[in-house]
């Protein structure tokens, strides 16, 4: 019961944490945490202002719960993330402002810096445009995620997931932040791509850094 109060203290430390460093706003994301076979998610409609511990609602992948509460309406691309990727256990999904933008090109995250690396491969890939909270979405979004550890949701958002809540968070952080640098150095000229050879050196590196 211990390691259940604590896991829902540090999701809402997490999801507070979020907000204020911008990457949610108002009820714009969600997150959750593997929980046995199956997670404690944020509620539909959670804000930073409202999320209490005991609001994150234990989850079946298959959507059913045990409570008066409603996960959130982006429970199916949570729970096929689980179901795929063993690996993961927490999920983190945001509508932060660079990763939007760059997603509503539907292109991928390119490989302009090495640490698109930390990702799992030479870019972060962007899933096609579904409707929210589909099953089409979380299917594309696995899709998307194939040996990579985070992807862009075509004129979405974004998702990502790691082996702990902080590593989740950090890497949603660490997107942004990438998004954001990838904008302004296209409107500062030309960017130059790492080479292939250059980012397999870096994949092969993150493989080996904490």
């Amino acid at each position: 019961m211990q390691n259940e109060v604590t896991t829902r203290e540090n999701l809402e430390r997490t999801y507070r944490q979020m907000d204020r460093v911008g990457l949610i706003f108002l009820a714009a994301g969600n997150i959750s945490v593997r929980h046995g076979d199956a997670m404690l998610i944020s509620p539909t409609g959670a804000s930073a202002e409202s999320i209490t511990p005991d609001r994150f609602v234990p989850t079946r992948f298959d959507g059913s719960h045990d409570t008066k509460a409603r996960p959130s309406s982006e429970w199916f691309m949570h729970s096929a993330i689980y179901t795929a990727y063993p690996q993961a256990q927490a999920v983190v999904h945001t509508h932060s402002d660079h990763c939007v933008a760059v997603a509503a090109t539907r292109k991928a995250l390119p490989p302009f810096h090495y640490m698109v690396a930390s990702f799992g491969g030479h870019d972060v890939r962007c899933a096609p445009y579904l409707l929210w909270g589909t099953p089409e979405l979380g299917r594309a979004a696995v899709d998307a995620l194939e040996g990579r550890s985070a992807c862009l949701l075509g004129n979405h958002g974004m998702i990502c997931y790691g082996k702990s809540l902080d590593h989740a968070f950090r890497a949603a952080l660490r997107l942004e932040v990438l998004c954001r640098q990838y904008i302004g150095a296209r409107q500062a000229g030309q960017v130059e791509m790492l080479t292939s050879a250059e980012m397999n050196a870096a994949v092969e590196r993150y493989k080996t850094y904490a």
